[in-house]
């Protein structure tokens, strides 16, 4: 069966629109409706510990079956190097996004272990940073020089905990990490959204924070690891209205 077309009109190439990843793909049947809907990105858990973990085999088959336009980007937690490296090649990865404790003793020096060609994009945890502005500033200082292998293309803001980095299905504080988001874009990066994002929130989630992208999965499911194809209509249509605004 041929790849769906991804809609052009959707894309957000145009960087007025704004970037729509849906995370926690685990079947073919659900990254269909998600191109088909208009998404720039799909997201491949590889945290075993997740409700959404995607075998690197099946994970494969799905991007193999989607257009080369959209970004196909694995989510790891914990991850040895050389398994990012194995899982980026063997699937097809485009990107690789990271969950990092940033107050951990290699944060600022550990290295982002994947091909030249794949973008990298960090997860941190909002909440973390509300008082602690300075020494957001000192991390993303590290993760800045874009020759080195610790580079970062875009910083992810969620909702995550040590217990459990992503897919909680909860908000943050918007307002309280304006300035959070504000310190990240200052710094050169990328803001993209994440955590408990829904077709009825995203609008004031945008207004707030401004952000370059949104990540949502928890959101747009009718059970975890199942996607509601109307709900994920539903987003992706809420953040096009959004922008036009």
């Amino acid at each position: 069966m041929p790849k769906p077309e991804a809609k052009p009109e959707a894309r957000a190439e145009d960087c007025s629109l704004t970037w729509v990843k849906i995370c926690g793909i685990t079947n073919l049947e659900d990254a269909r409706n998600a191109v088909e809907a208009g998404a720039d990105a799909l997201g491949f858990v590889f945290y075993e510990k997740s409700a959404r973990h995607v075998s690197p085999q099946t994970a494969r088959d799905i991007a193999r079956d989607i257009p080369d336009t959209i970004e196909k980007v694995g989510v790891f937690v914990g991850s040895p190097g050389k398994f990012v490296v194995q899982i980026a090649d063997e699937v097809g990865l485009t990107a690789i996004q990271t969950h990092v404790d940033a107050f951990s003793e290699n944060a600022h020096t550990g290295q982002l272990l994947a091909p030249d060609s794949v973008r990298q994009y960090i997860a941190l945890s909002a909440h973390s940073f509300f008082d602690r502005l300075e020494d957001l500033e000192a991390f993303l200082m590290s993760r800045a020089d874009r020759g080195v292998k610790n580079r970062a293309d875009a910083i992810f803001l969620d909702s995550g905990t040590s217990q459990k980095p992503g897919g909680t299905g909860q908000v943050f504080d918007w307002g309280k990490a304006l300035p959070v988001g504000e310190t990240i874009q200052k710094a050169g990066f990328k803001l993209v959204v994440a955590g408990g994002l829904n077709p009825e929130n995203i609008a004031l989630a945008m207004r707030t924070l401004r952000p370059w992208g949104v990540d949502v999965s928890s959101g747009v499911e009718a059970r975890p690891g199942k996607k509601d194809p109307e709900k994920v209509r539903a987003f992706i249509a809420a953040v096009r209205n959004a922008n036009k605004g």
